[in-house]
């Protein structure tokens, strides 16, 4: 309500102003009292967070303006003026991860969701660590609406308390590993992470101690070559920090890599990769045994300060915890799978490695071998000489079985007198060779209390995944096999299909009277005999070998052959069959059977043979047939497997005899490596024969190797004619001579003799002119 003065008089008025002006002076006087006490209380508000080390910040929130105090820039690396006073300073130093999640409460707190505000955060210092920070803030609201208007807290660096709440639950969390049993390089590589975190710039590593050699344990930040380098070495008193901590059980402590001796032999592997110092802290087992060695780096040379080296000396603790651990249960791991009386692996770790053998080949479509092994007669060894020689000749055996076998074969005795060993990785006939040795290593004979015995075992064989996809499949095809090769007389093996059995055998017993059969030369030759296209006459004969054994019957060439290079026999084989076919033609020289020579095939592996030129040489001498009568066959597989090949040709060459190329166009050879060699002629393989009548593209492919040879000088003759057609064909085509069953089968002596006798009397018309 105004009041009216219009009536008033001029004493009146004055009084009026009198008291106006009197108010109005309490009232300044009130405002300034106001203004000076909360000048006064922020003074104090701002002495008190100086003097608890906390950082002041101010908040308008109309203006967004942000006063930021002295010490909340120098907690974050900052000078007094180097950050602006808004809020996008405090935006751009808090961590991105932590900004949202602030704001947000910074928000409930505004509008009234929560009933204070107390946060922490994460915040960019200026030399880029992070900087922990607890903040607490109140809100300044404006009287006379009550609307916020500024928002003022406190910053408290909290990052010694924060991280050392980090280490502690790392260092839980690594116990915890070590409690439910996770892998030691998994423990190791944790234990250094923790403490490089704690320590930035710090490069850490775990050596582990065997036998006297560094073995690396875990180092995830140092590099592999490094690692790789230092893994192995023995250690010794001068093999760096590590490996002379290791050797002398004390702490060792390098200040410059690069000038220490101990050093000298291995900083050419620190030095490339910045390692200047290290500080190395024995890990030692409850007993005080010294397992391994904890190492700490860093790219500049120094001395561990004290919270360094309470850290080191902490570390080698929790490593040895890993360490002694591991290795407990390692040796519970050897008592649990392990044959205590042999040392082979027992039932259980059969059955473990059986599955898991059986998922890889699974995976990677794969055979392997199970050898299912029992001794003969074992019994009788246990009634006759006791329990005690029972065990001693089920230890022999296990030995026996090892030097039999590969290191990568896996042997476990099952149990009694049973054993098992798991072949990866086969050929057809490998599992049938390792039968073979470990029947013949376990029949050598042993001296037991005065007694010689000779003991025996019989093996079953099955293979996964043909007899069995799951170890009580295969065990029981092994069972049965084992069954089957004791039925048959002990002392022998047995496939689980007898159709294999009978094949090993067959090898076997081939392999077994080859060698005999050679030395005392108990093969026979038999000639085919080879004909001149334009006038039908033999011109010569190749010789082929034959076996008649008087129980294994008729054995194919193809199988005593590679048998022969299999027993390092072929180069016997062949002189044998050289000289006996260079004999032969010279009987039937003597017999009037004139102007013949003799093809013989020769092993490639013949051709690496520095003395096969000078054996040829000497059988041509022996005999007494010219060099160019005799023609050696090689398939053109010899053209591109070695080039000392080349020599080798060029020697037999110089001698004078002929050489062709056998089976051409079945090989991996070509015209351009054919130029290198001096051959005299190629021999057309059956193959193409055979199909020539009904496949164009075989006929296409004779002449052009008719074509193709004539120009590079080669004389042709084609194998296997059995056919009229063929041979019109084959002489239409320019090739000069055959050999074949339209001609003759490989016969004996007697034979060829006769065929040779109507030849002779033709050419003795020739030359008589009647």
């Amino acid at each position: 309500m105004i009041k009216n003065y219009t009536n008033r008089s001029k004493s009146q008025l004055l009084e009026e102003i009198q008291r106006l002006h009197t108010e109005l002076a309490a009232v300044n006087l009130m405002t300034e009292e106001r203004t000076t006490a909360l000048y006064i209380s922020e003074e104090r508000f701002s002495l008190a967070m100086r003097g608890a080390n906390d950082g002041l910040w101010d908040w308008n929130l109309e203006s967004d303006e942000v006063y930021y105090s002295p010490r909340w820039k120098s907690m974050l690396g900052y000078g007094e003026n180097e950050l602006d006073n808004d809020l996008n300073t405090w935006a751009n130093l808090v961590h991105p991860d932590d900004k949202d999640r602030v704001l947000e409460k910074v928000q409930d707190y505004l509008v009234g969701q929560a009933d204070s505000f107390e946060v922490e955060m994460r915040m960019h210092h200026k030399d880029g660590h992070e900087v922990y920070v607890l903040s607490r803030a109140f809100l300044v609201i404006r009287e006379s609406d009550g609307k916020p208007i500024r928002l003022v807290g406190t910053h408290i660096d909290m990052t010694e308390r924060k991280l050392a709440e980090i280490f502690d639950n790392k260092n839980a969390e690594i116990l915890e590993m070590i409690a439910i049993g996770r892998s030691a390089s998994d423990i190791y590589d944790a234990i250094a992470l923790l403490y490089e975190a704690r320590h930035p710039g710090m490069r850490c590593s775990m050596l582990e101690l065997e036998h006297n050699k560094l073995l690396h344990g875990g180092a995830p930040s140092l590099p592999k070559a490094y690692c790789d380098a230092i893994n192995g070495l023995e250690n010794g008193p001068n093999v760096g920090s590590c490996g002379t901590s290791t050797y002398t059980g004390r702490r060792v402590l390098v200040e410059n890599i690069e000038t220490d001796p101990k050093w000298e032999k291995i900083k050419q592997y620190a030095l490339p990769h910045g390692m200047r110092c290290c500080w190395s802290e024995p890990i030692n087992a409850s007993s005080g045994k010294v397992l391994g060695a904890f190492g700490m780096y860093y790219n500049h040379p120094a001395l561990p300060n004290t919270a360094e080296l309470h850290d080191l000396i902490a570390a080698a603790r929790l490593a040895g915890i890993v360490m002694e651990r591991d290795q407990t249960q390692k040796r519970i791991r050897i008592l649990a799978y392990t044959d205590e009386l042999t040392g082979l692996a027992n039932r259980a770790a059969f059955s473990q490695h059986l599955a898991e053998i059986t998922k890889t080949s699974a995976r990677h479509n794969r055979r392997f071998g199970l050898l299912y092994i029992d001794l003969d007669d074992f019994k009788a060894v246990n009634d006759s000489l006791g329990h005690d020689a029972g065990d001693l000749l089920l230890k022999t055996i296990a030995k026996r079985l090892v030097n039999t076998c590969r290191e990568i074969d896996f042997i476990a005795r099952l149990g009694g007198d049973e054993f098992c060993i798991l072949i990866e990785e086969i050929d057809a006939d490998y599992a049938a060779n390792v039968a073979k040795r470990c029947l013949d290593a376990i029949a050598q004979p042993i001296e037991m209390y005065s007694r010689k015995l000779t003991p025996t075992c019989s093996i079953g064989i099955a293979y996964y995944p043909d007899d069995g996809k799951d170890l009580s499949a295969l065990l029981k095809a092994g069972d049965t096999s084992l069954y089957t090769a004791k039925e048959n007389g002990k002392n022998q093996y047995a496939f689980y299909k007898a159709e294999l059995t009978q094949q090993a055998e067959h090898r076997f017993h081939v392999e077994q009277n080859l060698r005999k059969a050679i030395e005392k030369q108990q093969l026979s030759l038999v000639y085919q005999p080879q004909i001149e296209v334009n006038t039908g006459e033999i011109f010569g004969f190749e010789a082929l070998s034959r076996w008649h054994h008087p129980e294994l019957g008729q054995v194919p060439p193809i199988d005593f052959i590679a048998t022969a290079e299999k027993i390092g026999m072929i180069k016997p084989l062949t002189e044998w069959v050289l000289r006996t076919a260079c004999s032969q033609l010279v009987a039937w020289k003597k017999e009037g059977f004139h102007s013949l020579r003799m093809a013989v095939n020769i092993s490639p592996s013949l051709f690496l043979d520095k003395e096969f030129a000078s054996l040829i040489k000497r059988i041509i001498e022996e005999v007494g047939i010219a060099p160019a009568e005799l023609e050696l066959e090689v398939t053109e597989s010899i053209v591109q497997t070695d080039p000392r090949n080349l020599s080798i040709f060029q020697d037999l060459k110089d001698l004078g005899v002929l050489l062709a190329i056998d089976d051409f166009g079945t090989g991996y050879s070509s015209f351009a490596s054919l130029k290198h060699l001096k051959v005299d002629c190629l021999k057309i393989d059956k193959y193409f024969v055979n199909d020539m009548l009904v496949d164009k593209q075989a006929l296409t492919l004779i002449s052009s190797m008719i074509e193709m040879g004539h120009k590079l000088g080669y004389g042709i003759i084609a194998e296997g004619v059995e056919k009229p057609e063929q041979l019109n064909i084959l002489r239409s085509l320019g090739c000069e001579k055959v050999q074949g069953y339209l001609f003759s089968t490989p016969a004996n002596t007697d034979t060829i003799s006769k065929l040779l006798v109507p030849r002779q009397r033709k050419l003795d018309k020739m030359a008589s002119g009647t």
